[in-house]
């Protein structure tokens, strides 16, 4: 299924669904960041997605993160929350999502690295190499607040 992201785009479709998501900025003991390209739309990409109803928040950016790349984290911290309703996700299906979406830190603690039916690549990225991938706004933004070391989650 294909999807295209808006991002403040008076031309995007009015959404028709919330979803409720999490995602995790992922760092190995060299304190790169685990990025995975997409397999919608050939974007780089921190691993989440949408919560279950059987999931806590936490434990859903635990569930994603194995789910898309395999491995098992423990969460380590909050980077922010971000719930921009001038970010839209268009899908072929016809679902066009506001997601409000909670980013967490995490750290390996076991698994393989593997990609899944969601990503075409997977890697570790150090920070030099990050401005070269080519990534949605919304989430350089969450990997600009990580790197900011911020004392505080982002509200927004």
């Amino acid at each position: 299924m294909a999807r295209t992201e808006f991002y403040d785009d008076p031309d995007a479709p009015e959404p028709n669904s919330l979803v409720v998501a999490a995602s995790a900025v992922v760092t190995d003991g060299d304190g790169r960041i685990l990025l995975l390209r997409r397999r919608d739309n050939g974007l780089w990409a921190l691993p989440g997605g949408g919560m279950e109803l059987a999931d806590s928040l936490p434990g859903t950016a635990v569930r994603e993160v194995r789910e898309e790349t395999g491995l098992d984290i423990e969460i380590t911290g909050l980077v922010g929350t971000y719930t921009d309703p001038r970010h839209v996700i268009a899908y072929s299906n016809g679902e066009v999502r506001r997601q409000f979406n909670i980013c967490f830190t995490a750290r390996v603690t076991g698994g393989t690295l593997a990609i899944s039916d969601e990503s075409t690549e997977l890697r570790f990225v150090s920070r030099a190499e990050l401005d070269a991938l080519p990534m949605h706004h919304t989430q350089r933004l969450r990997l600009d607040h990580f790197l900011a070391r911020r004392d505080t989650p982002y509200l927004g």
